[in-house]
């Protein structure tokens, strides 16, 4: 399911702000689309990302984007419930296992990744999404993910 949208629900600073990871390892940078199962991010691609070799982002930091997606998306929720304006707290997750890995490209400096996840399942703190990226509509990667949810 690929949405067309223009313009992000949220970016930069307050992408930020929903995220336990900050610079240098932040991996989106845009929410474009969020509904209960299913989200869009992006991340513009800059030569300084410590993923970024030879001008292309390598393997890890696709990895590192759809796991950041899908803590986006729980930090995206976590904040549309807060009702008294107290501060977010995203939570921290952990990539458990990968599945299905499919890179088609590594994407070049510049370019404008999006990342689709979709929820399949929740079970306690263990959520399963598949993923899928694309450059102007051309894949990228695509994978099943399992991240756990660190307990407080």
């Amino acid at each position: 399911m690929t949405q067309v949208i223009e313009t992000p629900i949220i970016e930069g600073a307050e992408v930020s702000a929903l995220l336990p990871q900050k610079p240098p390892m932040e991996m989106v940078d845009k929410l474009w689309f969020h509904d209960d199962t299913y989200s869009i991010s992006g991340l513009l691609i800059k030569h300084d990302n410590v993923f970024c070799k030879n001008g292309v982002l390598r393997e890890p930091g696709l990895m590192e984007n759809i796991a950041q997606t899908a803590g986006l998306r729980l930090g995206y929720m976590v904040q549309q419930m807060q009702k008294n304006g107290a501060a977010i707290k995203p939570p921290l997750g952990y990539i458990g296992g990968i599945k299905n890995l499919i890179i088609h490209q590594l994407p070049p400096v510049g370019a404008e990744l999006k990342t689709e996840i979709f929820v399949q399942a929740v079970v306690f703190e263990v959520t399963l999404i598949s993923a899928k990226s694309s450059i102007n509509g051309e894949p990228v990667a695509s994978c099943e993910m399992k991240i756990f949810l660190k307990k407080d």
